[in-house]
């Protein structure tokens, strides 16, 4: 069996005698926008559990206030404080961008999740080429996991009340 090989000319040629050629549409995804309001800050909302926090990013030398105090003193948990540097650390921006946040609701692990969630969007309103490490992180995905309520005829979301044979 021959092989047959084609070029592009060739499938010119297909079209027939039609004066009209095919013209092929290249779509170029223009980079999007950065979106950053008059006092060049990035804002964005971070939600996890019953937390809602609204942070404000702007370049700076890496100072984080939260509900106007200090990171050291209102997340006393390094665990909490490393939590919310992980966004920079994947983007490779330790201290260079200032971090103001209001936090409300929920308990100090659920607000640093909160916080977190916010800066990783707030991140990406002001450098949109930092999305694809960040939602590889998957820090970009609102943790949805909230907690169970309560239901009648249970002493808790799930647990029955102690049974007694006599």
């Amino acid at each position: 069996m021959a092989q047959v090989t084609t070029t592009l000319a060739d499938l010119k040629n297909l079209t027939g005698g039609s004066s009209s050629t095919a013209t092929a549409v290249v779509s170029e995804q223009a980079a999007p926008e950065p979106k950053i309001d008059a006092q060049g800050r990035a804002y964005a909302t971070g939600k996890r559990k019953n937390a809602v926090a609204r942070v404000w990013i702007k370049p700076g030398s890496g100072k984080v206030t939260v509900n106007g105090r200090d990171i050291g003193v209102y997340f006393a948990r390094p665990v909490l404080r490393m939590l919310l540097n992980q966004p920079f650390e994947i983007a490779a921006r330790i201290d260079q961008y200032d971090v103001m946040a209001t936090v409300a609701g929920g308990g100090l692990s659920g607000q640093a999740g909160a916080v977190r969630h916010g800066i990783s969007k707030a991140l990406t309103y002001y450098e949109p080429g930092l999305r694809p490490p960040l939602k590889a992180a998957g820090f970009l995905t609102r943790d949805a996991r909230v907690v169970e309520r309560k239901k009648y005829g249970r002493a808790k979301a799930r647990r029955s009340f102690q049974f007694s044979k006599r």
